[in-house]
């Protein structure tokens, strides 16, 4: 019977593969350069891992644990609610230090999108974890109603303007169109086409 893989090793290679992933993505993604880059070896990872593919399913876990946990902290340290909670995340996720992260979310939305069969639950579970922590901050948001509905409506936009932004890099546009939705979450009444906007 073949010895369990050392669960400390596991570890520590399985948050090195996530850096490595984070950084150069998993398009094209090879067992033989990610072990180099590791400092082991292929035959080692598939002796953590089992498979090339139960490697990535953990890697995305990894990340996902890791995002989620960064943004389920920052909306509680925030405090704020409503467009400004929207405000608030929307700085955060588009910061360069969030830009991998987002760069991997993207890859495989469009992946699970285009290859159905590609990813488990574990994988698809990547472009949805963030409507846990928006869902328990947005139960009382002034748009779409309580809840998870109202983090799917926020999520879709904050996620359609960030993929817009690392895709054409146009900074300025898509800050002005989130404050622009931000202004509409602050309305309690129907729409003003008179009301200051942003310049």
């Amino acid at each position: 019977m073949a010895r369990p893989a050392d669960p400390q090793r596991r570890a520590r290679t399985l948050a090195a593969a996530a850096d490595y992933v984070l950084e150069h993505g998993l398009n094209g993604l090879s067992l033989r350069p990610l072990a180099a880059a590791l400092g082991t070896s292929p035959r080692m990872l598939l002796y953590d891992f089992s498979s090339k593919e139960e490697l990535i399913m953990a890697v995305l876990t990894e990340v996902r644990g890791r995002l989620s946990g960064m943004l389920a902290d920052y909306v509680r340290e925030t405090g704020a609610s409503g467009a400004d909670l929207v405000r608030a995340v929307w700085d955060w996720a588009s910061s360069a230090e969030r830009a991998p992260f987002m760069r991997l979310s993207f890859e495989v939305y469009v992946e699970a999108m285009t290859n159905p069969g590609a990813y488990s639950e574990r994988g698809r579970a990547m472009v949805t974890e963030w409507l846990d922590p928006f869902g328990t901050a947005l139960v009382d948001a002034p748009v779409g109603g309580p809840g998870a509905t109202s983090a799917t409506l926020l999520i879709a936009v904050l996620r359609g303007l960030l993929l817009d932004r690392f895709a054409t890099g146009d900074e300025r546009r898509t800050d002005l169109a989130l404050e622009r939705f931000a202004e509409l979450l602050d309305w309690p009444g129907p729409y003003h086409p008179q009301r200051s906007r942003p310049k």
